[in-house]
Formats: C-alpha cells, structure tokens, sequence
C-alpha cells in the first residue's frame, strides 16, 4: 500500500508541479539578469512592490481556493460552489481595481514614487486578474484536470519570460531611436523595476484571455445559502492565511524604517531578495506538493488508515526538503556565482532561509487537521501567534543586523506555528506522526551541513568530495531508518 500512495502522491505532484517548476525555475533563471541590469536598489522596490501583491491576493480570494476545494466535494453540482467563488472574487477585485486607479496618482506620492502613478494601476490590474484566475485553477485542480493545470500555467510562465526578455533586451534599443513612444508613458526608458511590473501585468491578460472558453462555458448562479456556508467556512482561512503571508513578507516593508543607519533600505532588501531567491528550489518543491496533497487529502479524509497515510508522507516529505537543503547549502558557492557581485554579500542568509521554508513544509502538513476537520478557526489563532514573534525580531534586530534578522525572523515564526500546529493538532485530529524519525531527519541534516562548514576553504576538488559523501552519508541514513525496500516499490 505504501508504494501505490507514494507513487500516486508523487505522479500527482509531478504533473502539477510541471509548471510550478517551470516558473520558479525561469524565475531563479532572471535572477541573474535582473542582479546585472538593475540596481540592488531598483530591485529592492520591486520586491517590495511585489510582497505587497501577495499580501492583498490573500485577502482578495477570501480563502476560497481551499473553500471550494471542502464544498464541491460534498455538493452534488460543484460547478455551483465555483461559481459562488468566481462571482463573489470577481466583484471585490473589481472594486479593488477601481480604486486603485482612481487614487493611482495620490497612493504612489504617499508611497514615495512620484511619477509612477502608472505603476499602481498595473498593481491593481495584477491583483484582480491573478485573483479571478486562482478560483479557475482550483476548478482544474478540483477536477483532476493535471495536464490542462500545467499547460495553462506554463502558458502564462512562458508569456511573462518573452515579456521580460523583450523588456530587458529589446526596449532600450527601441527608445534610443524613439524616445517619445507610448510605451514610455508604462515603464522608464532604461531599465528598472517598472520592466518587472509591466511583465507580469501583461502575462495576467495572457493568463485571463485563456480561460475565456471555461469562463463562457461555465454557467454561472448564485445560491445565497451555499455562498453563506462557504464564507464562514473560507473566512476564517483567509484571516488565517494573512498572518501567514504577513510573516513572509512583512519584512520587506520594514525596511524602509529599520534598515541600519547608513545604508539605503532598497539597495539592503535588493541583497535580501537575492538571496531569498536562492532558496527558491525549496519553496518550490513545498508548493509542488502541496498542490498536489491538499486535495487528495481532503479526498482521502475519513478513509481506512487516512491518518496513517498523512504520517508516512510527513515522514517522506521531510526527508526530502532535507536533501534539498544539503543539495543547496553544500555547493551555494557554485550557485553565488550566477548573482551579480553587488549581491553576493546575501548568500549567508541562504542556509537560514532553506531552513526556514523546510519547518514551514512541514507545518503545511500537521496544520491539514483544521481543515480536515472543519475548525478553521484555529488557524487564526496559530498563525496570528507567529506575527509578533516576525515583528518584534525585525524591528529589534534589523537596525543592527539588516537582512540578516528577516531571515531568522522567518525560521522563528515558522517555527512557532509549527510548534503550535503539532500540539493543537494532538488534541483536535490526532495523526500518529513518527517523531522520532522525522527528527532525525532534519537533525542529521543540519548537523551533516554544519560538519562541511570546517572544509570551506579547503581545495575545491576535495571540497566538493567530501560534500557528496555527505548528502551520500544522508540518503543512507534514510534509507535505513525507512528500511525502505526499493524493489518493492516498483512492485
């Protein structure tokens, strides 16, 4: 049984995963072309541009990718719960836009960029597109339609790196011999963060004009009573989902008031970004699998031995990350040299910050029992817990430390939900975790990597041997723990 769930579980994320890897891989990919063309500053504004994003899409689905996920299950016509969705997201983020561009002007002076009043009219653009399509990629999710899923991200992935490679590398030509072209009115006439904005604002049109068939065909109601159930179950999500997405990015504008004396906030959360960025193989694996494993665990909850099965994947999936983070932490001198050298001062960061997206993994796996359960209410309560512990470490730490305390800000505040998760958890949807071994996978992790640090300045052949012995050293000991019988999982 444990081969054909794990084989399940892993095909579906495969496929899932086709695009999301795609993405962050094209995304790691423009690292370096943005860390050479742009200023650690220029950069620096549009990471916070960007955590600003990501902070109102949570509130502008309402948690509904994950309510309908509950509710279509359960309704004999899901195409009913989606519409719900898509109408009540629809609406709000319509209003958000209106807004938004009405103000564009007064809102991008208060922020400090005169002159890009532009910019907040893509922002709001962004957001209200991105946030009508969520529902429409939950829907393929929910439908198990894997292959369109990835083909329609891919498509969108696809148009946004032509955009910036037409931005980067053919605008500048083309305003040296017309300067006074309409575009100017959108982005600046060399090089900066407008061109990343502008990207994806425009691969947000090519995203919506593909789903106009399944928008067409979808045949859209509103039942009053089914919409009510739905808020209050998705709700308590979504206001669970903002601390949480405030813990990830809450660092960045507070920069702008506890960047050391000295040193300009932009240029210091350019290098942060930068070296975020390199952990991106992490937080990508962890988003592969969760779409993936959000749904089949919603599908599979209640069944025979459901419980045991959410063990054993916790147990896999925490092995895994921890490879990962060896894979990274072992050869980041190698992958440094892809950065623009006005970036490189963030590369100790990156263990920190790898370590930090492995516990929030795994809190994405122990936290599935309030959303098995129904009691969503409880999410608020952990991820709200974590906040404080964002806020008081940056704004304490940060004027001496700079980005070197956003990124043990986040370890911190991932670990105090996990921490919470697992004995809330306990109490609530006891799942028979095996603690000990998923301990020693992350301790031996650690304490394999920490080991390899005494060899840093060492040759470079001998260096990188004694590495692979390491990472060899770890897939041995999970194998043993594991007692993992490979011929039988081919079987």
């Amino acid at each position: 049984m444990r081969g054909s769930i794990l084989r399940k579980l892993a095909g579906e994320s495969a496929i899932y995963g086709l695009s999301t890897v795609l993405a962050r891989f094209i995304n790691f990919l423009f690292v370096p072309i943005y860390t050479t063309m742009l200023s650690t500053g220029s950069y620096g504004i549009a990471t916070e541009f960007l955590a600003y994003i990501a902070i109102l899409q949570v509130i502008l689905t309402l948690g509904l990718e994950t309510g309908c996920f509950n509710f279509a299950s359960k309704n004999s016509e899901p195409n009913k719960v989606f519409s719900n969705a898509l109408v009540t997201v629809g609406a709000l983020s319509a209003i958000f836009f209106l807004a938004l561009a009405l103000f564009s002007g007064e809102i991008s002076v208060w922020m400090g960029y005169k002159g890009y009043g532009q910019i907040i009219i893509f922002i709001g653009s962004i957001l209200a597109i991105d946030s009508f399509t969520a529902i429409l990629f939950a829907r393929l999710r929910f439908q198990n339609k894997a292959y369109k899923f990835a083909m329609f991200k891919t498509i969108k992935i696809l148009s946004e790196t032509a955009f910036n490679f037409i931005l980067f590398f053919g605008v500048p030509a083309f305003f040296k011999t017309h300067p006074d072209s309409i575009l100017a009115e959108f982005i600046s006439l060399t090089p900066d963060f407008t061109y990343i904005i502008f990207a994806i604002f425009l691969s947000g049109i090519v995203s919506l004009l593909i789903f106009i068939p399944d928008i067409v065909a979808l045949r859209f109601s509103f039942d009053k009573r089914l919409w009510r159930e739905m808020m209050l179950y998705s709700l308590p999500l979504m206001i669970a989902g903002l601390p949480g997405i405030i813990n990830d990015t809450i660092d960045r504008p507070l920069f702008r008031f506890f960047t050391p004396e000295g040193l300009e906030w932009n240029s210091e959360l350019g290098i942060f970004q930068a070296g975020v960025k390199i952990a991106v193989l992490m937080s990508l694996f962890i988003q592969m699998f969760r779409y993936a494993a959000e749904p089949y665990f919603f599908k599979r909850a209640g069944g025979e031995k459901s419980k045991e099965e959410y063990a054993m994947v916790m147990e896999h999936f925490t092995a895994f990350t921890m490879l990962v983070f060896l894979g990274l932490t072992l050869f980041i001198d190698v992958i440094a040299l892809i950065i623009g050298k006005d970036f490189r001062a963030g590369m100790d960061i990156v263990p920190v910050m790898l370590m930090s997206y492995v516990i929030l993994g795994m809190n994405f796996n122990v936290s599935m029992w309030y959303k098995l359960s129904g009691k969503t209410k409880y999410a608020i309560y952990i991820t709200a817990a974590a906040l404080p512990v964002t806020l008081a470490i940056n704004m304490i730490f940060m004027p001496l430390y700079s980005y070197h305390a956003a990124a043990w800000a986040h370890l911190a505040s991932y670990s105090v939900m996990f921490i919470l998760s697992v004995f809330m958890g306990r109490k609530h949807y006891p799942v028979p975790y095996n603690w000990r071994r998923i301990f020693l996978f992350v301790f031996s992790g650690v304490a394999l990597y920490l080991i390899s640090i005494p060899f840093s300045e060492v040759q470079p052949l001998l260096r990188y041997s004694i590495h692979t012995i390491l990472i060899t050293i770890f897939i041995l000991i999970y194998l043993k723990v594991e007692k993992i019988n490979i011929w039988r999982l081919k079987s």
